[in-house]
C-alpha cells in the first residue's frame, strides 16, 4: 500500500519539526553563548580533550586527576570530540542533543498529563534564556535536565528498569543528582513496585564507573568534594544581583505552587494534571535546599529547571473559564521571558562574559594569553591562582593548582576530614581509600597571578584584563619564588 505524497510531509513534520525547531534555536544560543564560556566549562572541555586525543583522564595532559564533577558528561563530550576534532563544537553538539532530548521527554510527560501542546515550546524557551542556565553551557547541566525529565518519564510510565538506567545515569553525570532520582522515585505510588529492577539497573550504569574511579583514580566521589569553595545564592546574589533575581524567581512560585497542588490533587483536575510536573519541581527544591550549603553556582539548575517546567505547565492549564488567571499567567511569563532577554542583552551583544561568572578574563583575552604563557614556559610548570580551566584550555600547557594536582589535594583530604563528624569522616576514608597519599605536589616553575597595582619587576610578561566581578586588573606570569 503506498503513503499519500501528501500525507507524508504532514507526518515528517509532526515527527521532526518540533526536534528540528529545538535543534535551531539551541544552536543560535551556543553560538552565542560559546563566546564566553566559563571557566567551569573550559575544565570540562580539558578534561573532553585530553581523554580524546590523549586517552588521558585529567585537567592537563602532564598529570592525572578526578576533579571531572560529571564523568559522563566527560565521556560523551571525548567521544564527540574524537568524532568533531573539537572540545567546544562538541560541546555545542552535546547542548543541541541535550536541549532536543529535554523537549521529547516534556512531549511525552504532556501527552500523558493531558498538559495542552503550547507547554513544551514555552518551557523550551524560558529554560534556553534563563540567566543562570545560559551562563552553565559548557558544563553538564543541560545533560543533566534532560537526563532528569526522562527519569520522571519513565517513572511516570512505570518503568522500573528503564527508570533504574535513567537514574544511574543521572548519578553520573552528577553525583549530588542522585538527590533528584531518589525523589522521583519516592513520589511513585507504590513506588516499591519493581523497586530490585530499578536497583539492579541502576547499580549496571554506575558500579562500573564508581569502581574505575576508586581503584585507578583513587577517590570513587570527585575530589571537588574536598576542594570546592562554598558558593550560596547569597553570594550571588551579592556579585549578580539582576542575573541572579531573575534566575531564580521561579523557585518560590514553584514552593507556593506545590503547596497548593499537594492539597488540591485529589479534588481538582487541574491540580491531577501537575502531579508530574510537581514530582519534578519538588526534587529540584530538594536538592536546591540541600546542595546549596556547600556547592557552586551550577547546583541550582535541578531547582530552577524543575520549577520553571512546573509553572510553565501550571499555566498551560488554566481552564478557559478562568479568563483572568489565563490572562496573569500569560503576562507573567511573557515578563518573565523579557527580563530574562534583558539581562542577557544588557551589556550589548555581542556578550564577553557570562551573565554570572567567576572569570577574571574574558575568553577572547585567555584566546592570547594562553599560547603567550605557553611559549613563556616551554613545557615547564605554571601555577595558576585563578581560572586554571580557561588557561588550561587556551595554552594546553602544564598547569598547576588542585584541579589538575593530585598532590595538591591531600592538605584538602586532611583539612576536610579534621572538620567532618566522624560518620562524614568515616566516608572520606573510604572514598579515598586508594589515593597515593605519597604524591607530593608539583613544584611550579612560574606563577601566573594578578594585581590591581603595577606588576612585579620579576614578571616575564603582563596583561589587562578586565571583568564584571573584580573589575580590571593586571594577570602577570613571574618566576615561582
Amino acid at each position: 500500500m503506498r503513503s499519500d505524497p501528501a500525507v507524508l510531509p504532514a507526518a515528517v513534520r509532526r515527527v521532526w519539526g518540533a526536534p528540528a525547531g529545538v535543534a535551531a534555536g539551541a544552536t543560535v544560543v551556543f553560538v552565542l553563548v560559546s563566546a564566553h564560556l566559563t571557566d567551569d566549562a573550559y575544565a570540562t572541555l580539558s578534561y573532553a580533550r585530553n581523554l580524546a586525543f590523549h586517552a588521558h583522564w585529567g585537567l592537563v595532559e602532564q598529570s592525572t586527576a578526578n576533579t571531572a564533577t560529571s564523568p559522563l558528561h566527560v565521556l560523551v563530550l571525548a567521544a564527540v570530540t574524537v568524532v568533531v576534532r573539537n572540545a567546544v563544537v562538541a560541546a555545542g553538539v552535546v547542548y543541541v542533543g541535550s536541549q532536543v532530548a529535554l523537549v521529547l521527554g516534556l512531549k511525552r510527560l504532556a501527552a500523558h498529563a493531558g498538559v495542552p501542546r503550547p507547554f513544551v515550546p514555552l518551557a523550551f524557551a524560558a529554560l534556553l534564556v534563563n540567566p543562570l542556565l545560559v551562563s552553565a553551557v559548557g558544563l553538564e547541566v543541560a545533560l543533566g535536565a534532560a537526563v532528569a525529565v526522562w527519569v520522571l518519564v519513565f517513572a511516570t510510565e512505570r518503568r522500573p528498569a528503564a527508570l533504574g538506567f535513567a537514574a544511574g545515569a543521572l548519578t553520573l553525570v552528577r553525583v549530588d543528582l542522585l538527590v533528584v532520582a531518589l525523589v522521583v522515585f519516592a513520589a511513585r505510588r507504590e513506588f516499591w513496585a519493581g523497586v530490585w529492577r530499578t536497583a539492579f539497573a541502576a547499580l549496571a550504569v554506575t558500579v562500573p564507573w564508581f569502581v574505575f574511579s576508586w581503584v585507578v583514580l583513587g577517590s570513587a566521589v570527585p575530589d571537588t568534594v574536598v576542594i570546592d569553595a562554598p558558593t550560596s545564592p547569597l553570594r550571588l546574589w551579592r556579585d549578580f544581583p539582576t542575573a541572579t533575581a531573575v534566575s531564580l524567581l521561579a523557585l518560590p512560585f514553584a514552593a507556593a505552587g506545590l503547596l497548593w497542588t499537594a492539597r488540591r490533587r485529589r479534588e481538582s483536575g487541574v491540580a491531577g494534571k501537575l502531579t508530574p510536573f510537581a514530582v519534578l519541581a519538588a526534587a529540584g527544591l530538594v536538592h536546591f535546599v540541600l546542595s546549596n550549603t556547600t556547592a557552586y553556582p551550577w547546583s541550582c539548575a535541578p531547582g530552577i529547571v524543575g520549577s520553571t517546567v512546573f509553572l510553565v505547565a501550571g499555566g498551560c492549564v488554566i481552564p478557559k473559564s478562568l479568563a483572568p488567571q489565563r490572562v496573569a499567567a500569560a503576562t507573567a511569563a511573557g515578563l518573565a521571558l523579557a527580563a530574562a532577554a534583558a539581562v542577557y542583552a544588557e551589556p550589548g551583544l555581542p556578550r564577553r562574559f557570562a551573565p554570572i561568572t567567576g572569570n577574571l578574563a574574558a575568553s577572547d583575552e585567555y584566546a592570547v594569553i594562553g599560547p603567550q604563557v605557553a611559549e613563556l614556559a616551554k613545557g615547564r610548570a605554571v601555577e595558576s591562582t585563578t581560572d586554571a580551566g580557561a588557561l588550561a584550555y587556551a595554552c594546553d600547557c602544564h598547569v598547576v593548582d588542585e584541579f589538575s594536582d593530585r598532590g595538591a589535594v591531600d592538605p584538602a583530604i586532611t583539612e576536610t576530614k579534621d572538620r567532618s563528624s566522624d560518620l562524614g569522616r568515616a566516608l572520606l576514608e573510604a572514598n579515598f581509600h586508594n589515593f597515593d597519599h605519597t604524591v607530593p605536589p608539583t613544584q611550579p616553575d612560574f606563577v601566573l597571578a594578578t594585581t590591581c597595582g603595577a606588576p612585579p619587576s620579576t614578571a616575564l610578561a603582563a596583561w589587562t584584563v578586565d571583568s564584571p566581578r573584580t573589575g580590571t586588573q593586571h594577570l602577570y606570569l613571574a618566576p615561582a619564588r
